[in-house]
C-alpha cells in the first residue's frame, strides 16, 4: 500500500463494541447483554480530549439496542469517531446449523448464510444510525473465502480482520502467523490489520520463528524471558506498555505509516473480560492509554479518523 506523503505516519483505534458473554464459556446466541456500554461515553470523552477517533466496530446486539444506539449516536457527534461493523455469527441472524467453535467464525460459514448475517446486520446498523458502515472486522478475526467480496458488494471499503502474528486454526479458525502489518488492496477492499510487532534480538525470524517456537515445550516463554522474541499486540489487554512502546519504536523505525489499535468495549466496566476484572485494572487500562497517546505525541504519529484513511486511499 502506497500513503500520500502528506498522509505522513498516523494511528487509529478500532473498538470491538459488542454484548457481555464468558470469554471461557462456548459462544451462546442468549448472551445478549449490553450494560457495559453505559461506560462508553466516559471512555470517549478520554479519547475526544485527546483528539482521538474511535471506530466503533459494533454487532448486532449492540446495534439494535436502543440505548447503546442512543449513546454512539452521541459518540459520533465529535465529527471524527464512526460507526462500523463487527460480526458475531453465534448471535446474528439467521440462524442456521450447529453451534460449533468452527461456526463462530463467520468466514467458515456457506457463502449464503455469511452473506445473509451480513446483509441483515448491514441492514440494522443503516437504520439505526441512518449512514451505511464502511468499516468491517469480523468477530474472532474470521475473515473467510467469500467475505472481501461480499463486503465489497454491500459497500465496504475497509476490512480490519486479519490479526499478523496470531494462529487460530487449532480452534477452527484463521491462520494469519504469516501476515504482514502492512496495510494491502485485497479484491476491492482495503485491508487494515491490526498491529503486531515481534520484538527482541531475534525478531528478525518474526512469525516464522514464532510459530516454531510454539512447537517447542516452552519455547516461547524461554525466548521472551531472555528478550529475543516477543509478540506484541498495540492494545491494552494483556500488552504491558513497556513492550508496546519498544513495539512502536521497531515498527516506527521499519516505516510503518499506520498504527491499528485496539480494545474490546466490555473492558470499559470490570467483570466483563479478562483483561479487566476490577478497579485497578482499569485504572492500569487508562493509564495504558495516557502513556502510549503521549508517545504518539513525542513522535509526531497524529491521530487518523476512518474518514481520513479513506480519503488518503483515494
Amino acid at each position: 500500500m502506497v500513503w500520500p506523503e502528506d498522509f505522513g505516519t498516523r494511528f487509529t483505534v478500532f473498538v470491538d463494541v459488542e454484548e457481555e458473554f464468558d470469554w471461557r464459556a462456548p459462544h451462546d446466541s442468549r448472551n445478549r447483554a449490553t450494560t457495559a456500554m453505559a461506560a462508553f461515553p466516559d471512555a470517549h470523552r478520554r479519547f475526544a480530549e485527546r483528539g482521538v477517533a474511535l471506530n466503533c466496530m459494533i454487532d448486532h446486539p449492540i446495534a439494535t439496542d436502543p440505548a447503546s444506539v442512543a449513546i454512539l449516536s452521541r459518540v459520533v457527534e465529535d465529527g471524527r469517531s464512526e460507526i462500523g461493523t463487527q460480526l458475531h455469527a453465534w448471535v446474528n441472524p439467521p440462524f442456521e446449523g450447529a453451534a460449533t467453535s468452527a461456526a463462530s467464525y463467520a468466514g467458515n460459514l456457506p457463502r449464503a448464510l455469511e452473506a445473509a448475517k451480513l446483509k441483515t446486520l448491514t441492514s440494522a446498523i443503516t437504520t439505526a444510525f441512518g449512514v451505511a458502515p464502511r468499516a468491517y472486522r469480523a468477530g474472532r478475526y474470521g475473515i473467510g473465502p467469500h467475505s472481501f467480496d461480499l463486503l465489497a458488494t454491500l459497500g465496504y471499503r475497509i476490512d480490519s480482520s486479519v490479526r499478523p502474528g496470531y494462529d487460530y486454526s487449532g480452534d477452527g479458525g484463521p491462520d494469519f502467523s504469516m501476515a504482514e502489518a502492512g496495510a494491502y488492496r485485497e479484491r476491492g477492499m482495503v485491508e487494515l490489520p491490526l498491529t503486531t510487532v515481534f520484538i527482541g534480538r531475534a525478531r528478525r525470524g518474526g512469525g516464522r520463528l514464532y510459530t516454531a517456537l510454539g512447537r517447542v515445550p516452552k519455547g516461547r516463554g524461554v525466548f521472551a524471558r531472555a528478550r529475543l522474541l516477543s509478540r506484541i499486540a498495540l492494545t491494552p489487554e494483556d500488552m504491558p506498555i513497556a513492550a508496546a512502546l519498544e513495539a512502536v519504536a521497531v515498527a516506527a523505525g521499519e516505516g510503518l505509516r499506520l498504527f491499528n489499535l485496539s480494545f474490546h468495549s466490555p473492558s470499559l466496566a470490570p467483570g466483563h473480560t479478562p483483561y479487566v476484572r476490577d478497579a485497578a485494572d482499569l485504572k492500569r487500562f487508562y493509564a495504558w492509554w495516557t502513556t502510549m497517546l503521549d508517545e504518539f505525541d513525542r513522535r509526531g504519529i497524529r491521530n487518523a479518523s476512518l474518514d481520513e484513511i479513506i480519503v488518503a486511499l483515494g
